[in-house]
């Protein structure tokens, strides 16, 4: 393949690429919408949005003209995540804890600075009319990025979060309150999350751990706050959340010491295992 070939090849996987990231917040779009998005004219946005038709990346509505993302891409995405050996060892156990809470579960992982969603399974107190997995949010807004930065430096904090955007007033918006909101992850094994991404909201998380004992996901209880209740269940959703990442760690191969958390129900947060490591 010659180098004028290969650039046009990279062009077209690049102007795809486009066109399908014009669809990210889930709205039906006409050719135009998408040619304004993907930053591409009209004539070339038609023509890639009708291969992409042929694949099944995209469909279009008859009636209306509208293109919305097609069954291929659920393919693709479906087999992604059966690969994914956080996706895989979580599954069950996250499924559960839902079902019996009643709260909303998150399995996350790090991924280019954010928080990147693999899973959300709902309970009856925790609805929701979409699924989180595949979106990211900030690391220093959640719970399950602040368990995600456990085992980082406070340089590389530094240097992967040079800004901390405020997205509520209790968004934490300095790198030495972030310090110290994960020294607490540390200390006891789990973090909290209250209103510091979106009013109304709250979560309870933990670090997953693999193999060779490195944090390499996180896991969420969350829901609304008169749901969650911190002021009279953080012993209990902490307990289980640390339960659940250790149940997950343990499916990773993680063979460490663990935290063992005080029984459900107790006011009182886990504590460490004597000697051992915060999970």
């Amino acid at each position: 393949m010659g180098a004028e070939q290969g650039t046009s090849t990279n062009q077209s996987v690049e102007r795809a690429a486009a066109v399908l990231a014009a669809f990210h917040d889930g709205r039906p779009l006409r050719v135009a919408d998408v040619s304004s998005r993907a930053g591409l004219g009209q004539s070339t946005t038609s023509r890639m949005l009708a291969t992409l038709e042929s694949l099944e990346y995209v469909e279009r509505d008859a009636d209306s003209g509208l293109y919305r993302l097609g069954t291929g891409l659920i393919t693709l995405a479906g087999s992604a995540l059966n690969q994914h050996p956080v996706y895989r060892a979580s599954r069950r156990h996250a499924q559960e804890a839902a079902a019996q809470l009643g709260l909303g579960v998150n399995v996350s992982v790090l991924h280019r600075g954010t928080v990147f969603y693999l899973a959300n399974y709902e309970g009856a107190l925790a609805p929701k009319s979409m699924t989180l997995a595949g979106q990211r949010n900030a690391l220093h807004a959640t719970g399950m990025g602040k368990c995600l930065l456990v085992g980082t430096t406070r340089d590389q904090r530094r240097a992967m979060l040079p800004e901390l955007p405020r997205f509520t007033g209790r968004t934490v918006g300095s790198h030495e309150g972030l310090d110290a909101q994960i020294e607490l992850v540390v200390e006891r094994g789990y973090a909290t999350e209250v209103e510091e991404l979106a009013l109304g909201r709250a979560c309870v998380a933990a670090p997953i751990r693999d193999a060779a004992g490195e944090v390499v996901a996180a896991i969420s209880i969350s829901g609304a706050l008169s749901a969650i209740d911190l002021d009279n269940r953080e012993g209990e959703l902490a307990g289980r959340v640390i339960e659940t990442a250790d149940e997950v760690s343990t499916a990773l191969g993680y063979a460490g010491p663990t935290v063992h958390p005080h029984h459900a129900g107790q006011d009182t947060a886990p504590s460490r295992t004597s000697g051992g490591v915060a999970r």
